[in-house]
């Protein structure tokens, strides 16, 4: 199949590419990275169209948000790379088009017969997004970044226009059949981590039982955004709840003003390590015993995949891809939003059973088939037989 994705950044269009091409099928990505940082991740420039000018366009009108919102240009820069992809897109012919939501529409208005257009969406319906975020304004008092009523409204056009939606999770499925969607047009695709990255050594993981058996602070990470949507104003909560002597807690990424009170409350309790380079991930995963996610709403975050991988139990919310990927009591635990006293008592339950929570560290390690990008790329390609099967 000839296949065209576009993305206005990165997330994981490209590892997607790589597989697609590996699988044979001639593969082009439109992005706003720069040819030479698309190498860096291993994709060639030869499959890639850039519009660098609108990548550099959109970090400084990010940076500008936070000073002056107003001044955000969201409406032209959404509209400027869609309307970019649409011209560069008619140079040529594609059985497939797999834009990203919000950059869809200029692209969705253009159609080309004989080419089918699946619309991905990282997140839920943007409206459950939207509610979501309205109540956990509600519950912190904090203001909560909120899809504009300009974007529910574009995206809802293209949801409407798209032969096939691509969610991350069944949670983001769900969200689009609880408001009607026909559920053979909506399709869940899982996505995977570099297990060659991100699958530890036998001796980490030996370390790491070790550790466990032998009573030492359960050491407990979290990787990610620390913002109220990613469930921080609960992870302080359990924070508080947790004996320091018996369990320790980190958290790694980027901060946003909202939780800033969180960590002066909370002093030492809590480990506050920034943002980190991909590369630099695995070492923070070998720290760990257990992988904490306790997010409101969620696509799928790359990091449980990676957490996954690198042998870690999991405790997460079910408001994102952990169903999909959490076996329970197997390979972690799921858990209702907004629930972080029981997030205190699993922990403790994990601090009081070692030797059940060594053996899962054994199991997820040696007997756990982790899911490859290969594997997304074959799911992808039934998603796009189905759309070339489906009458016009």
């Amino acid at each position: 199949m000839r296949i065209a994705i576009v993305v206005h950044g990165r997330f994981y269009a490209f590892d997607l590419a790589l597989a697609l091409l590996q699988r044979g099928h001639v593969v082009r990505v439109f992005t706003n990275y720069p040819g030479w940082a698309t190498e860096q991740f291993g994709l060639s420039r030869a499959h890639v169209s850039s519009f660098t000018l609108h990548g550099i366009l959109s970090r400084a009108a990010w940076k500008l948000r936070a000073r002056a919102p107003r001044l955000y240009l969201e409406e032209k820069l959404h509209r400027l790379f869609s309307a970019w992809a649409a011209k560069q897109l008619a140079r040529d012919t594609w059985d497939i088009v797999y834009p990203w939501s919000g950059v869809a529409e200029e692209i969705l208005t253009r159609r080309a017969q004989n080419t089918k257009y699946l619309v991905m969406r990282g997140s839920t319906h943007i409206r459950t997004q939207a509610e979501l975020l309205a109540q956990e304004q509600t519950r912190t008092g904090a203001p909560q970044e909120q899809p504009s009523a300009w974007m529910i409204a574009r995206e809802e056009r293209e949801y409407a226009r798209a032969d096939e939606i691509v969610v991350l999770s069944t949670f983001a499925r769900n969200s689009f059949l609880e408001r009607g969607f026909d559920g053979t047009r909506v399709w869940n695709l899982p996505l995977a981590a570099p297990t060659e990255q991100f699958r530890p050594t036998r001796e980490i993981v030996d370390a790491r039982r070790a550790r466990i058996l032998a009573g030492e602070p359960l050491r407990v990470l979290y990787v990610g955004a620390l913002s109220f949507r990613k469930g921080m104003y609960d992870f302080a909560a359990l924070a508080r709840g947790l004996d320091a002597t018996r369990i320790v807690l980190r958290v790694v990424g980027p901060r946003s003003a909202e939780t800033e009170g969180l960590w002066q409350a909370l002093g030492n309790r809590v480990e506050l390590v920034s943002k980190q380079a991909e590369v630099d991930l695995p070492q923070q995963y070998a720290w760990a015993d257990v992988f904490v996610f306790p997010t409101i709403e969620d696509g799928f975050p790359l990091t449980l995949a990676q957490a996954q991988a690198s042998a870690l139990p999991i405790l997460s919310t079910v408001n994102c891809s952990a169903p999909d990927i959490v076996t329970e009591n197997e390979t972690g635990w799921l858990l209702p939003i907004r629930t972080a006293d029981a997030f205190v008592e699993r922990l403790r339950w994990c601090d009081a059973h070692r030797a059940e929570l060594g053996a899962m560290v054994e199991h997820i390690f040696s007997g756990f088939r982790l899911r490859t990008y290969d594997d997304v790329a074959r799911d992808f390609e039934i998603i796009c037989k189905h759309a070339q099967e489906r009458p016009a």
